[in-house]
């Protein structure tokens, strides 16, 4: 899966989760922006896991 369809996705289960259980946010947010931004320096992360190192 790319990073471009990936990332709609954990936005739309963060956004869920934040529905449900409003105390979670700042861990949602802070790990959303840990994923963001891991990505974004390492792009070929997620081929990489995908493809079994």
């Amino acid at each position: 899966m790319e990073f471009i369809t990936l990332q709609p996705v954990v936005a739309l289960i963060a956004g869920v989760l934040i529905l449900i259980m409003p105390r979670l946010l700042s861990y949602i947010v802070a790990l959303y922006l840990i994923f963001v931004g891991l990505t974004g320096l390492f792009p070929d992360l997620l081929n990489q896991i995908g493809a079994g190192g």
